[in-house]
């Protein structure tokens, strides 16, 4: 592997972790020596790399400091046509035109070899039957996790049965025919899982919740046994 590489492959390893990593785990995994790894992370401070940590204490790299789409790998790049292609053909039409967008916009900036991969990638999303959905709902149930507001919401249980929610929203789960929120409602006291296909009316109360959206999210997590990197 060329310097260049492992460079790369380096900062790609601490984008990818929340926490600080020590320099034995890192060294670990990229098959390095530690004076190999405190010599490369020497190299990229001085090139501009916000890294902070020190030899003993563990490295973590500080959110803003991007690396360019030009330097996605053939798998990255799989990646990221099967996802944005999944969410255009699963999300409701605001996420979806999103997904045809963002993908536009990756292949405009890769060279014209990797362009050409995505343009004709041949990992194919199938044919699904989602339920019926209200897209402005889904869209302020988006907005409303960005901006950790109350929900009031109108749900219909397996039963048939209607109730009203004020909720707190924390994440939505896709799957094939369904989404899920996951929220913290109130009547309940508790963290639920709502089918979005039951929600009959969304308002959104434009009020922050009292909790952080992170800790909650963290304790959900924690319930269903799922990492931090797991979701």
């Amino acid at each position: 592997m060329s310097r260049a590489a492992r460079l790369l492959d380096l900062l790609q390893l601490l984008r990818r972790h929340r926490r600080p990593l020590t320099g034995l785990a890192i060294a670990a995994e990229l098959g390095i020596s530690l004076r190999t790894l405190y010599r490369d992370i020497a190299t990229l401070q001085a090139q501009g790399a916000a890294i902070d940590g020190a030899p003993g204490l563990g490295y973590q790299l500080r959110d803003g400091f991007l690396l360019p789409p030009l330097m996605f790998g053939a798998d990255e790049l799989d990646a990221l046509v099967l996802g944005c292609r999944w969410v255009a053909d699963r999300a409701d039409p605001a996420l979806a035109a999103a997904a045809r967008d963002a993908l536009a916009k990756i292949s405009a900036v890769l060279p014209p070899e990797r362009r050409m991969a995505v343009e004709h990638s041949g990992l194919l999303v199938g044919p699904a039957t989602p339920a019926e959905q209200d897209p402005e709902a889904l869209a302020t149930l988006r907005r409303a996790i960005r901006a950790e507001h109350r929900l009031r919401i109108g749900y219909r249980d397996v039963h048939g049965e209607t109730s009203q929610r004020v909720v707190w929203p924390l994440a939505l789960g896709f799957f094939d025919r369904v989404q899920v929120l996951v929220a913290w409602c109130e009547l309940r006291g508790a963290l639920r899982h709502f089918r979005t296909d039951r929600i009959s009316t969304v308002d959104d109360l434009t009020e922050r919740y009292p909790r952080r959206r992170a800790t909650l999210l963290a304790e959900w997590r924690a319930e269903q046994g799922i990492t931090a990197d797991g979701i």
